[in-house]
């Protein structure tokens, strides 16, 4: 069974190593978990899943792999292992329903029942207190109540107190396609770090306290400081006209690298990179702030990132006055490249699903302009996007 799950997971896409599946079986020849299912799920998932965005796959090969129900035959109990309902009882049951439960004979006499029944009943059954059906009090069916019941066929629980839940789990979908969240986002954010120490020693060094130890000894406690992403963000959003509709993930995008990026700083402008940038669009019209300013201020090792769908007309790109909002002195296509020149890693995040931008010739300019650097506002994207700003 353990040889079929690793297969069905290369299957499935999830890049599982051979390494990773020996160590996994490693982990259960020294018996480091029990003899539960869910144990086995947690340590499995650990060795053998990298990335989240492969967890939805691996869940599923998972439920296919080792769901009971798929492979119950007329012993009931064969592929019900008694732990699996133990363990739910000792979280879930008051003491006065376990002691229900083992008035009716325990664990094995509920599930050689569930077997019995099922054997006897060939039909739905609703209501009753004995049969596998709806709305009853039998232990066994869905949307009614039992302490010790056994849910079939019930979208959720209603008191939460059944022992083993049957129905088919639902995944939520990480793959790289979907829309982000800013939880998505921040997993893929992270990709883009230079960890150092520096600062107050705050952190026990626990290597550095052994070997002092070891060499002088007695206890000699070694401090160091707090290990920290370094990397500086420089990041331009594109505010107004059609980025409107995609206010919510650019949200979630700043949410995100508020939180992951200690050293960033934000900007907006309007469709095109002009001689002025601002900070508050409340007061877009009266506070803003020279682009040179800008260049000048943050050194060149400055990570920048352009997030805007990059839909205008290409004359606001490329002719001196193209802008929609003032008169330009120079192209905006001149003031990307200054950015380009100053800035070696320069990336643009692209909200429009990539599938439309032959469809926009704005969007091949503005591509040609970030040296081809331009990735979809998708996890696949965003992860690509921080693997080239971390050359």
């Amino acid at each position: 069974m353990f040889m079929r799950f690793f297969t069905e997971l290369r299957q499935a896409k999830v890049p599982v190593t051979l390494k990773e599946y020996l160590m996994l079986m490693e982990g259960l020849d020294k018996m480091v978990i029990g003899r539960s299912v869910e144990d086995f799920y947690y340590l499995s998932r650990a060795a053998l899943v990298k990335d989240e965005k492969n967890l939805d796959r691996f869940d599923q090969v998972f439920g296919h792999v080792f769901k009971g129900l798929e492979t119950m035959g007329e012993d009931v109990t064969a592929d019900i292992p008694a732990e699996w309902l133990k363990k739910i009882s000792e979280k879930f049951l008051t003491e006065e329903e376990k002691a229900q439960i083992e008035a009716m004979g325990g664990f094995d006499k509920l599930m050689e029942a569930l077997a019995e029944r099922i054997r006897e009943q060939k039909e739905r059954h609703e209501g009753g207190s004995k049969m596998i059906g709806t709305g009853g009090t039998s232990p066994f069916g869905a949307n009614g109540y039992n302490p010790e019941g056994i849910r079939i066929g019930q979208d959720k629980g209603r008191h939460g107190k059944a022992i083993k839940v049957w129905d088919k789990r639902e995944y939520k979908n990480l793959d790289d396609s979907v829309e982000l969240g800013t939880r998505n986002i921040k997993v893929a954010l992270r990709r883009l770090r230079k960890w150092v120490r520096e600062g107050h020693p705050d952190e026990l060094d626990m290597n550095g306290t052994i070997r002092g130890t070891a060499e002088k000894g007695y206890l000699d406690i070694q401090m160091r400081a707090e290990r920290r992403n370094k990397i500086s963000v420089l990041i331009f959003f594109d505010i107004g006209g059609s980025m409107d509709s995609h206010i919510k993930i650019c949200e979630e995008l700043f949410s995100a690298a508020r939180s992951e990026f200690k050293n960033m700083e934000f900007y907006y402008f309007h469709n095109c990179l002009y001689e002025s940038v601002w900070k508050d669009n409340r007061r877009r019209h009266a506070e803003k702030l020279n682009t040179w300013d800008i260049l000048h201020k943050y050194p060149h090792d400055y990570k920048v990132i352009f997030v805007g769908d990059a839909t205008m007309s290409p004359y606001e790109i490329t002719y001196p006055g193209g802008s929609v909002e003032h008169w330009n002195e120079e192209p905006g296509a001149i003031w990307m490249d200054r950015v380009a020149r100053i800035y070696e890693h320069m990336i643009w995040l692209n909200p429009t699903a990539e599938r439309h931008w032959d469809y926009t010739p704005s969007v091949g300019v503005m591509k040609q302009l970030v040296g081809d650097r331009m990735y979809p506002l998708t996890l696949a994207g965003l992860e690509k996007a921080m693997k080239e700003l971390s050359r």
